[in-house]
């Protein structure tokens, strides 16, 4: 196969995918009361095999980081049962999976999980009411003690050991889009003046550590990490938050991770603060090393030619894979694969 897109891509000597195009993590709140995955959410990856990677709709670490309904978890026994439902049927068909975790730190809402408050690195709450539960107003958080960051570390680190045991290929762990681990990266949602914030070194030191924790306990080619250096969704953009990415990529460049994947919903955005021509994806590849995962509203064929120009490794595709399981056979035959509508975020197809 000439075609880039379907051309099979080495992560490291322990995972090749079978093509470039990756699954986008994409939330879809269908998990049960339990906050299980069902056997419909099981087939609704299954018929997705055929990507080079599926990383999952966002799963929680611990019940306290949940700010959207039936948003499944990987906390306890009977959540890793459920989950190894998906990954057999995934493998059986010839596919790899990733489990993204994730924690929602000030996105979270008290009600899910009957607590009095929500953990954040300062207490700097959201405006507005929670998308899908319009009767529900967000919390100013508790600002997260020294003692509750080592165990959210180490939740972050057991959350990964549960997705192997699950039968997870490995795990993306979720630091963008406003959420616990992203909220310590920027300055509108970080005003700490402790160890954890007020310099990129410190703002970093978290995100660093869930990392490094994770790598640790599953293996660095077992482990992915999404960012967003461009704070746009639940966070205000900052000129200052360069600088602590600037760090943060750096640093990375250290790691063995699998990869880094570019957390954005549209890539034509564009930040001035980053330089070049302001897009999170020529930032990153301008300053991250190792294999790097686009994303952002890309067509096949523009996706096709960012990787021929070598501005990512891989691509990944989101709601046009929501749209049509079939995806993948329709872009290697030419064929238009299904429109994306909004309806179809209310149902699994």
């Amino acid at each position: 196969m000439t075609d880039i897109l379907f051309q099979p891509f080495k992560l490291n000597d322990t995972l090749t995918l079978q093509n470039r195009i990756i699954m986008a993590p994409l939330t879809r709140c269908m998990a049960d009361e339990n906050l299980m995955p069902t056997t419909a959410i099981a087939d609704y990856y299954e018929r997705r095999a055929d990507t080079g990677l599926i990383i999952t709709e966002a799963i929680l670490i611990r019940p306290d980081g949940q700010g959207y309904p039936n948003t499944p978890g990987i906390f306890n026994p009977e959540q890793i049962q459920a989950w190894r439902m998906v990954t057999d049927k995934v493998h059986a068909r010839g596919g790899k999976i990733f489990a993204q975790l994730w924690h929602t730190g000030r996105v979270a809402h008290p009600s899910f999980f009957g607590g009095e408050y929500v953990l954040a690195p300062s207490a700097l709450g959201l405006e507005g009411s929670l998308p899908r539960m319009r009767h529900l107003t967000y919390t100013v958080p508790k600002p997260a003690t020294v003692t509750e960051i080592e165990q959210l570390i180490a939740d972050f680190s057991q959350a990964a050991a549960n997705a192997i045991d699950a039968g997870f290929d490995g795990v993306e762990i979720h630091g963008a889009n406003g959420y616990l681990i992203d909220q310590f990266l920027h300055y509108s949602s970080n005003e700490r003046q402790d160890a954890f914030g007020g310099s990129p070194e410190n703002m970093a030191r978290f995100p660093l550590a869930v990392v490094d924790a994770v790598i640790a306990r599953i293996g660095g080619d077992r482990t992915g990490l999404r960012v967003s250096p461009g704070g746009y969704y639940n966070m205000t953009p900052d000129v200052r938050d360069r600088e602590v990415f600037d760090y943060l990529l750096d640093q990375l460049n250290t790691r063995s991770l699998a990869y880094l994947h570019e957390g954005m919903f549209d890539d034509n955005l564009t930040f001035d603060f980053l330089g070049d021509d302001g897009k999170v994806s020529t930032y990153l590849r301008k300053n991250y090393q190792h294999t790097l995962i686009g994303a952002g509203c890309y067509a096949p064929e523009q996706g096709r030619q960012a990787l021929l120009d070598h501005k990512f490794d891989l691509l990944a595709i989101g709601r046009p894979l929501i749209a049509d399981s079939n995806y993948v056979n329709k872009v290697k035959a030419g064929e238009p694969p299904v429109a994306y509508s909004e309806e179809m975020l209310s149902q699994l197809i």
